[in-house]
């Protein structure tokens, strides 16, 4: 039995790194996947027909839309909602960082990051809303990231997007759990994706240094934390951070 047969997911960001792995492991257990991605259509049309491969049956489509955007995010849900009638799990996972020292930082390169990374969050939680509450029943995944809980230097806007994730996550399991609908963060450590892959090698070995498993995590391993938040294997499971760091100091 498909942990997910039945179920129509929604995950932001889903034609590259994490949300890519997320929406292939979705549609692998069963789940109908929509997901969204800002401009790179031949990517996202890559990722739609290799997650729909991997479960005969299962449907998933990409649609072009900028999280950031409250009118946009409200007509995306409206079109989902027509195309597959419900939607059972959204995960907010769509991000981007321009990191900077604080000095240097420019006042665009703070307001693309809150405004991708967390008000994208309000966006697609509140528009989701009416039918979650309809149905009295969903799951709300919100990826936030080691560097919520702990920080890090150059990234304080990055930073502060992922811990107001974390307070958001929290608020709205209070406000929605009485409605059986259950809201969780998951916070990755150092994944190997584009974003890493920038990173000085130095930086990147001291990283694995301060790691318990001595290496950098796998997009794959953050879907299996969704996955598992999605199911019902956590129906007693909200307002709670899953730290899937590898044990990171």
């Amino acid at each position: 039995m498909k942990l997910l047969a039945g179920k129509v997911a929604l995950i932001t960001g889903g034609s590259r790194g994490i949300g890519a792995s997320i929406v292939k492991k979705f549609a692998e257990q069963g789940a109908h996947v929509a997901f969204t991605y800002r401009s790179n259509e031949e990517s996202a049309n890559i990722v739609a027909a290799e997650a729909a491969a991997l479960c005969e049956g299962v449907r998933v489509i990409g649609y072009k839309s900028d999280a950031a955007s409250f009118d946009q995010t409200k007509e995306l849900i409206e079109n989902v909602m027509k195309e597959f009638g419900q939607i059972d799990v959204l995960v907010n996972n769509a991000g981007i960082t321009r990191d900077n020292l604080l000095m240097r930082m420019t006042e665009e390169q703070w307001d693309d990051v809150i405004e991708t990374n967390l008000k994208s969050l309000f966006n697609f939680t509140k528009n989701i809303m009416r039918p979650m509450l309809k149905a009295k029943s969903g799951s709300i995944i919100n990826i936030t990231s080691i560097v919520g809980v702990s920080g890090n230097a150059g990234q304080s806007n990055y930073s502060a997007s992922k811990a107001g994730i974390i307070g958001f996550t929290k608020s709205m399991a209070y406000e929605v759990g009485s409605r059986n609908i259950r809201c969780n963060a998951v916070a990755p450590g150092f994944i190997d994706t584009e974003m890493t892959h920038a990173l000085d090698e130095k930086l990147k070995e001291t990283m694995v240094n301060n790691t318990a498993l001595q290496r950098f995590g796998q997009a794959e391993e953050i879907a299996n934390a969704c996955l598992f938040l999605a199911s019902d294997l956590s129906s007693y499971i909200t307002a709670e951070v899953l730290m899937v760091t590898g044990g990171m100091r």
